[in-house]
């Protein structure tokens, strides 16, 4: 069995956050490019309330990924801040 310890960062470990190891802070693609449930966590909605805005067109710029859709994190940050300066 594998121990967790600051010596062996390669083990995910729950109650040392300084140890884990997340592919988020280490694929810079991966933090650029955001899915459904990580957009909808980000704004406090549900997946749904997502998918309806993405039919609508009125949500942030999304793009289909094979047969997922995406969010660049820059798209989503611009789309709040123009939701900010609209007051809507």
């Amino acid at each position: 069995m594998t121990t967790c310890t600051p010596n062996n960062p390669q083990v995910f470990n729950m109650t040392n956050p300084t140890t884990r190891r997340d592919t988020m802070t280490t694929t810079p693609a991966r933090r650029e490019l955001l899915t459904l449930k990580e957009v909808a966590a980000l704004l406090h909605v549900p997946v749904a309330t997502l998918r309806y805005w993405r039919h609508l067109g009125t949500g942030p710029r999304s793009f289909r990924v094979g047969r997922g859709v995406r969010y660049h994190s820059t798209d989503v940050h611009a789309w709040i801040n123009a939701k900010r300066r609209n007051g809507r």
